[in-house]
């Protein structure tokens, strides 16, 4: 990734820390606003990660509640 991608994903990631902790969604524009006075390529490079971020922690909650429910699965049952 460039320079732009990188910082994006970087604040996307602490951004991210923040708002599981306080529950706070509006914190994400408050971020891109201010990045935003300054650069919009940053700022849309920021939301992007944001968004990528945000739907890597839905996929990775699925796939723990798949393998939850694998893992208390019983065994299928095999015919001899």
């Amino acid at each position: 990734m460039g320079i732009v991608e990188d910082v994006a994903d970087e604040l996307a990631l602490e951004s991210l820390k923040i708002i599981n902790a306080t529950g706070d969604d509006a914190f994400v524009q408050r971020v891109a606003d201010a990045i935003g006075g300054s650069s919009q390529t940053m700022e849309e490079a920021y939301m992007t990660a944001v968004r990528v971020r945000r739907a890597e922690q839905r996929a990775r909650q699925v796939l723990q509640t798949i393998n939850d429910e694998l893992a208390t699965a019983p065994p299928p049952h095999q015919d001899d």
